[in-house]
């Protein structure tokens, strides 16, 4: 081999050097930050807007549950239009044991007592409402179902 061709190949082993040499420099940031990407894209669901109006009212969210205990009455509800969305953006689904509450953090697991028989069951609240001034909590049809209200019934419920 002559000398160009040898400086020809020695140019072609240092530029093939380098090229591997940067792929490997820039791979160990990007392999670093794939880890820290992917675990602030599974950030959990943020629960809406600290205040909303529904018919003329302002409801305020609470920035805590911790500790919240009250008593009132409780209803529920059944089937509703297909594809029904609620307050977290997940479909309605009337088997879920899932419940709406006007104050109350979104994804927050309360216990909910039936005060008149003793059942009591853990639902998710996934939506807002009752919009009705003498309701405390609305259940999923499930939900109702477990702890033996067909209608209304007085109920307490507690943060889990």
């Amino acid at each position: 081999m002559n000398s160009a061709g040898q400086a020809m190949q020695t140019t072609f082993t240092n530029l093939s050097w380098l090229i591997k040499s940067t792929i490997n420099f820039l791979m160990y940031p990007i392999t670093c930050l794939i880890p820290i990407l992917l675990v602030a894209c599974t950030h959990q669901q943020s629960n809406g807007p600290d205040h909303y109006v529904i018919k003329g009212k302002t409801y305020h969210v609470m920035k805590s549950a911790k500790n919240y205990k009250a008593k009132g009455v409780a209803s529920w509800y059944g089937s509703s239009p297909r594809n029904q969305k609620t307050s977290t953006g997940e479909r309605y689904n009337m088997y879920g044991m899932t419940a709406a509450h006007p104050t109350l953090p979104l994804a927050t697991r309360v216990r909910v007592k039936n005060l008149n028989n003793g059942r009591s069951i853990v639902v998710r609240i996934n939506d807002r409402g009752p919009f009705s001034s003498n309701r405390l909590i609305d259940l999923s049809f499930a939900a109702a179902k477990k702890l033996g209200i067909k209608g209304l019934a007085p109920v307490e419920i507690e943060v889990v």
